[in-house]
């Protein structure tokens, strides 16, 4: 059983690829292990951490942040751009940790924002973001496919 104390967490690296790669797929973004070692590549060009979530040696989540500078201020915001849990696990703390690692993160670059997006359809990780302090209500978000 993992506990939410007992979890550590490290940089992904390639070897984390495939792995990462189930998740997504299972999420319904489907991508293969070449795609995640190619956006894990970007990520690090960027200084923008992914991180893994370990218990006992077995990989329980991760977390990938975009670090972006913002033009109106002269700051950075820390976006979560992806925060997944293996079903396994779930239920068990692994995602609030893995918001706290987040939050260090974002701590460390002293970053004036935290943000992260769910879905609608996507309950309940709009809860547990709630559930951390994240205000569901500043929804002006905006998209266009291109």
């Amino acid at each position: 059983m993992i506990e939410r104390a007992t979890l550590t967490f490290r940089d992904a690296g390639p070897d984390d690829a495939e792995w990462i790669a189930g998740l997504l797929s299972d999420e319904g973004y489907p991508a293969g292990a070449t795609d995640i070692v190619r956006r894990l590549e970007r990520f690090v060009e960027r200084d923008c951490p992914v991180r893994i979530a370990e218990a006992g040696g077995e990989r329980a989540g991760f977390v990938a942040c975009q670090v972006i500078p913002r033009f109106e201020h002269d700051d950075l915001i820390v976006r979560v751009m992806a925060l997944v849990v293996d079903p396994g696990v779930r239920g068990r703390g692994v995602g609030a940790a893995l918001m706290a690692e987040a939050e260090r993160i974002a701590e460390r670059i002293d970053a004036a924002f935290l943000e992260v997006t769910a879905g609608h359809h996507r309950p309940g990780a709009r809860r547990l973001f709630e559930a951390a302090g994240y205000d569901g209500s500043l929804t002006s978000y905006l998209r266009k496919r291109r």
